[in-house]
């Protein structure tokens, strides 16, 4: 089905958000409260400091650092109606990661969290940043920012914006780039997706169509931040046009504020991955809650467990509806259906959006075939900024090649099977470590699991398993327990017990490092 998006550009949608949702909430952070005439009017005040105070114009990069605050859609939000370019920026980046993608993307100005201000101090010489924008967590509430010498308090900008001209108007089109989106660290240097207005609109629609059938209205709880493209799209854009407010979560690693913040909030929807659930089903507080008004849990970003997907239905009552994509696919390709999910599956594709497997010589493979997995539709990117090299790599005749092992079914569901380069390959055999992980978490005494290839003169890699646990159990067990359930060539060769499994600022488990 063709996707119904009527705006030319995001700074028009955002403005048909504030009009029809005006007096409801929007966001909620740190005990604040906002509603959309709030973020309507305090996003423009930036915006007009943008462009007269600052002379930024349209198309000009801004980087966006903070944490998952009420400032991160002021800011964004901001951007976005006065035409500039948004560069998403873990605030976790260490300085390499920050001169990298500032130098990269070109950026002109930032805005930043104050306390990681002293590591921007260290490379800003050396990139293109002229203007510095600083905020502490809770300057909205108290109203005012600390001052650093050189950078500019964001509640002064916003006061300084209420009282300057007019904003110019975005005249940007569809095919315009609204956010570089920096992916791919892990296999060399980091690339901006080129994400265009059209992109983005396209995919909040697409996942708008499939969120109005379970809710329209309520409180979703986001502790994925927002700098990763996932809650950018579905949260700062899908659920805002609902007019479903946002809890934010700015550190969901804190088990026990996560939970205390949400323990009197009626909310119907939340989004995580596997070691989010986990933690919060294992909370005795978040078990005592009442579950009543939750009508969606959504999980992207690492293969759903079927112990994961278990465990949250047996605390919540409510199933967990898993979706796949990618940075590149603005990100959401596909979907569960709400009430008939498929664990073990990501869905079928969104609205207007294909998806095929390919074999090596990029030609469809058969249904039930796996192969490398590849998306067409509206939500693709334009191509990588400034790597046309690139870009040829894995754009062809509109089709993105994703690097994701998969295969379609007769269903329609897809499978995600593997990465490609995560696959490990025993005595010539394909070993996919997301097949190992899922039955390694079957077992009572396993929280969570973790496989990776090491070279092997024998069989040129074999497999190695890292597990966390929650109860008893020895590394002889699980090889055994492994046996039993998966092909010889597949079976772990040794199990090495940790207290934590490495893992991403997402909360992703990090392979590499076990590497």
């Amino acid at each position: 089905m063709p996707v119904d998006q009527p705006f030319n550009n995001l700074s028009s949608y955002l403005e048909s958000c504030f009009s029809a949702h005006g007096d409801k909430v929007a966001y909620q952070c740190i005990g604040q409260s906002v509603d959309y005439h709030y973020i309507d009017q305090k996003s423009e005040d930036l915006a007009r400091y943008f462009q007269h105070e600052l002379g930024l114009a349209a198309g000009d990069r801004i980087v966006i650092q903070l944490p998952n605050i009420i400032q991160y859609p002021i800011a964004t939000y901001a951007a976005l109606r006065a035409g500039l370019v948004v560069v998403n920026t873990n605030p976790l980046y260490t300085t390499r990661e920050m001169l990298h993608q500032f130098n990269d993307s070109g950026a002109r100005a930032i805005v930043i969290l104050s306390d990681l201000y002293p590591k921007l101090e260290q490379v800003k010489a050396d990139t293109q940043i002229e203007h510095v924008v600083v905020t502490g967590a809770a300057d909205l509430l108290k109203g005012s920012t600390d001052l650093i010498e050189g950078t500019n308090g964001f509640v002064q900008a916003l006061d300084a914006g209420s009282a300057l001209p007019e904003l110019k108007a975005n005249t940007a089109q569809v095919d315009d780039i609204a956010v570089l989106q920096y992916t791919g660290g892990t296999t060399g240097v980091a690339k901006g997706a080129m994400l265009t207005h059209g992109n983005l609109l396209s995919n909040s629609a697409q996942m708008k169509a499939r969120i109005v059938e379970r809710s329209t209205s309520g409180t979703f709880v986001c502790p994925l931040p927002l700098y990763h493209i996932y809650a950018f799209t579905v949260n700062m854009l899908g659920l805002f046009g609902i007019g479903i407010a946002n809890h934010l979560i700015p550190n969901p690693r804190d088990i026990d504020g996560f939970v205390k913040s949400i323990k009197e909030t009626e909310f119907t929807g939340i989004a995580g991955i596997n070691t989010l659930f986990v933690g919060l089903c294992q909370h005795p507080e978040f078990r005592a809650m009442d579950f009543s008004s939750l009508k969606i849990t959504f999980s992207g970003g690492a293969a759903l467990t079927h112990s994961a997907a278990d465990l949250w239905k047996e605390v919540t009552g409510c199933t967990v509806t898993e979706g796949w994509g990618l940075s590149e696919t603005s990100p959401v390709a596909t979907l569960n259906e709400f009430d008939h999910e498929e664990i073990g599956t990501v869905g079928t594709p969104m609205d207007d959006t294909e998806v095929l497997a390919w074999d090596e010589d990029n030609q469809p493979l058969a249904v039930g075939e796996p192969g490398e997995l590849v998306v067409k539709g509206p939500q693709v990117m334009k191509g990588y900024w400034n790597r046309p090299d690139e870009t040829e790599k894995v754009l062809i005749n509109g089709w993105f090649k994703t690097g994701d092992v998969g295969l379609v079914q007769e269903n329609g569901n897809i499978k995600i099977v593997d990465r490609l380069k995560d696959m490990i390959i025993v005595s010539g055999f394909n070993v996919y470590p997301n097949e190992i992980e899922d039955v390694l978490c079957q077992h009572p005494a396993v929280l969570e699991a973790a496989v990776v290839g090491k070279p092997s003169d024998k069989t040129g890699e074999s497999v190695h398993a890292f597990v966390s646990l929650k109860g008893e159990t020895t590394e002889s067990e699980l090889i055994e327990y492994c046996r039993e359930q998966l092909t010889n060539y597949k079976v772990p060769q040794s199990v090495t017990i940790m207290d934590e499994l490495p893992k991403s600022t997402v909360g992703k488990i990090l392979r590499r490092e076990l590497r």
